[in-house]
């Protein structure tokens, strides 16, 4: 053939394979594995003791739970939404001297 590309042969997967090839190839391909998780495992630091912790169930009684929020007053260059009613800073002022947002306008 003249000016042809060299053909390989295609791979008949359902032909038998030698056992001990196949078991070293997998023996290889495990060592390297473990050696990648080794190598990641030793990266994570995991603290095992709140793993649970956050976790909420749906139906869970939170009723002797108490909620701890940090209230912060109304700042000058901030004011309150006549229409969301959220504080938001007065450059988001939809009109001079009226109190709605860019939001709501």
């Amino acid at each position: 053939m003249t000016g042809a590309r060299e053909r390989t042969m295609a791979t008949d997967y359902d032909q038998p394979r030698d056992r001990e090839a196949v078991q070293a190839e997998e023996a290889e391909s495990l060592e390297a594995l473990r050696g990648q998780v080794a190598s990641k495992t030793a990266l994570l630091d995991v603290d095992d003791s709140n793993l649970l912790e956050d976790l909420e169930l749906p139906s869970a009684d939170l009723s002797a739970e108490a909620l701890v929020v940090t209230i912060v007053p109304q700042q000058s260059d901030e004011f309150r939404c006549q229409r969301c009613f959220l504080v938001v800073y007065r450059s988001q002022r939809a009109e001079p001297g009226v109190d709605i947002c860019r939001d709501c306008s």
